[in-house]
């Protein structure tokens, strides 16, 4: 097909219109949230995945009544670096006095992304997705409650990942998900009752497990919030990650 410049300029202008467009039908849902319910409302920053549109989008957005900002669009796909700019685009045209909301960012690695763009509120169906499929989430997280030595986090307790609690392999573990855990589930049930509970498709599995993982992720969370206290995010972060690869390398060797 022979190139034709003038169908490429009618294309990306198709494209700027349209992402044009999107801004608008957000800033007038934002102005009609706004008018219906007060400030009690989250300015909606959309734009794909072009930076400038974001970018936009948010500045226009930040100018509106509203008490926070939902940032939609992600979790579809995108690679790291690429949401970590848009992100961090964003973040920047936005107040800082006022909370950001994302959607759809749910694994541990995509949250500490986040809080470090500046994110403060996630929802996500990680938990449920993870629950549903068997798993249980194992991975350490009281890193910063460990004790630090020269500047690094004690990280001799175990593995950082999840375990599929379907698999023949917990049939006769009677050890806890988590030994260290204090939810109801690893309080009063094994490895071993969770698996058959799971493979004779019995509904008190669900709620066993996903008990868990909602403690699990929760203490995660408090983790977090106790680094950013004491000055230690990035610190956090960046070991953790670190530890998450190295674990899943030695599982796949």
């Amino acid at each position: 097909m022979r190139y034709q410049p003038g169908l490429m300029r009618n294309g990306i202008k198709h494209l700027l219109s349209e992402h044009y467009a999107g801004l608008m039908h957000a800033l007038l849902w934002t102005w009609y949230d706004v008018k219906a319910a007060g400030q009690n409302t989250l300015g909606v920053v959309v734009g794909g995945s072009s930076i400038e549109e974001r970018k936009r989008c948010a500045t226009e957005v930040s100018k509106r009544n509203v008490s926070g900002f939902w940032i939609g669009g992600f979790g579809l796909g995108e690679n790291v670096e690429e949401r970590c700019n848009l992100l961090n685009a964003v973040t920047d045209c936005l107040p800082s006095d006022k909370p950001r909301l994302v959607s759809r960012l749910g694994l541990p690695e995509e949250v500490l992304e986040g809080i470090a763009s500046g994110i403060d509120l996630f929802d996500s169906t990680y938990i449920h997705q993870l629950t549903m499929g068997g798993f249980a989430l194992i991975f350490p997280v009281d890193m910063v409650e460990r004790e630090m030595q020269n500047g690094i986090f004690n990280d001799s307790a175990g593995d950082l990942t999840k375990i599929n609690l379907r698999t023949t392999t917990y049939r006769k573990d009677t050890s806890r998900i988590v030994d260290s855990c204090s939810c109801f589930t690893c309080q009063n049930h094994t490895r071993a009752y969770l698996n058959h509970l799971l493979n004779v498709h019995e509904m008190l599995a669900q709620i066993l497990l996903e008990i868990h993982n909602t403690h699990h992720y929760l203490h995660f969370f408090r983790s977090i919030r106790e680094a950013i206290k004491i000055g230690e995010f990035d610190l956090f972060w960046k070991q953790f990650v670190e530890n998450r690869r190295s674990q899943i390398a030695a599982a796949v060797m």
